[in-house]
């Protein structure tokens, strides 16, 4: 297993929510570390993401901009998403991905093909 994410749960509109995801194995040497999430019949779409090998930088989607932030803790090799202000539309199924060992990106990619290593994914509902 290369990615376990945890944390999620049933919130109240405008509650808050932190995802845990551990990674391990191979993705430990991923240059990046993103979030997803799938929304019942929809597409899986960006959340955000973080530079796991170098640096703290992260990139957030636009939806999550403000109210979502990434960080990592390479002591424990853990990805944390930390989610405030949660909104009924943010129910979803998210998941952690890694992109391939290996692979070095001059601008963190947000395309779900970048990323070769996947979690299995937490349940995330907010009610209204």
């Amino acid at each position: 297993v290369q990615l376990q994410a945890s944390g999620g749960g049933l919130v109240q509109s405008g509650g808050s929510l932190r995802l845990s995801c551990e990674v391990s194995g191979r993705a430990l040497k991923s240059h990046i570390i993103g979030w997803f999430r799938q929304a019942p019949g929809k597409d899986r779409v960006f959340v955000g993401n973080i530079n796991w090998l170098y640096g703290g930088d992260t990139t957030n989607g636009d939806s999550v901009e403000g109210r979502f932030t990434i960080t990592k803790d390479r002591v424990n090799n853990m990805v944390y998403l930390q989610m405030n202000n949660l909104k009924p539309e943010d129910t979803a199924v998210y998941y952690c991905a890694a992109t391939r060992e290996g692979d070095y990106y001059a601008i963190i990619p947000s395309y779900l093909s970048a990323y070769n290593y996947w979690g299995q994914g937490t349940l995330v509902t907010v009610s209204s």
